[in-house]
């Protein structure tokens, strides 16, 4: 048996051992983004697709899977995906305006010596490209914290149907705090953990650290980093906002 298939038939018994029914559809919801992120690539090989249009389409999509099929259409998830939508479009206009600033797009050095036998000129625009990039790398991160902090909001209004509003408010804030640094130093150790092979090649090319901090290829993911964690810090108020009006506006119990 191929080991992928092996390895995806473990993590699909135990989604459903530990989540029973959530854990098969939170199974189930993995292959449903990754075809939304498949197909948004297919579509932005064509020049004439705005890449900054399909991501914001398909980060709208992926979160309508991972929240409202995963956790099923109510008001804690209406407001995490309101939180969402409204943390990407602000994040996009933020990385779209770094990207040109650093000028990280492309390839780089290190890419270049094995692409030197193919044309460059593919007639899209790389800007787009890495901003679209940066944005399908957080979208993941966004959506749980999202969730993650209107969730217990719910739970301390139904305990607690006579807090205000803005007792409420600094609640969600109080419960982003918490989490905050956790998901923070998740991305910062996701990305060492993927290019360890990257930093040990640095060595034996005997970059100077001045060099490796300044290379395209660091700098675009240490830039990436940065942007996930300035989407999840824009979240929390944004959740917690949005949550405290709608649970203290409906009287959601």
């Amino acid at each position: 048996m191929n080991t992928i298939v092996a390895l995806a038939l473990i993590l699909l018994i135990l989604m459903v051992l530990v989540g029973g029914r959530k854990g098969a559809k939170s199974f189930i919801a993995i292959f449903l983004n990754f075809a939304v992120l498949i197909v948004t690539i297919f579509i932005m090989l064509d020049p004439s697709a705005d890449p900054i249009i399909l991501t914001i389409f398909a980060s709208t999509l992926i979160s309508c899977i991972t929240l409202f099929y995963i956790n099923d259409v109510n008001s804690t998830t209406k407001t995490a995906f309101l939180s969402t939508v409204i943390t990407i479009v602000i994040l996009l206009a933020l990385i779209t305006f770094l990207t040109e600033t650093t000028m990280i797009q492309g390839f780089s050095e290190e890419e270049i010596g094995e692409l030197y036998i193919f044309s460059f000129y593919i007639g899209i625009d790389f800007v787009k490209i890495v901003a679209a990039m940066i944005i399908m790398s957080t979208i993941g991160a966004i959506t749980d914290m999202a969730i993650a902090i209107a969730s217990p909001m719910r739970e301390i209004h139904y305990h607690h149907p006579t807090i205000s509003r803005k007792e409420l408010y600094r609640s969600g804030v109080s419960i982003g705090r918490d989490i905050l640094g956790t998901n923070t130093n998740t991305l910062f150790f996701a990305f060492f953990g993927g290019y360890l092979a990257l930093l040990i090649w640095f060595k034996d090319l005997s970059y100077t650290f001045g060099e490796i901090i300044n290379s395209k290829v660091f700098s675009e993911e240490m830039i990436t980093i940065m942007c996930a964690g300035i989407g999840i810090a824009i979240i929390i108020p944004i959740t917690s906002g949005i949550t405290a009006y709608a649970l203290v506006r409906s009287g959601d119990n």
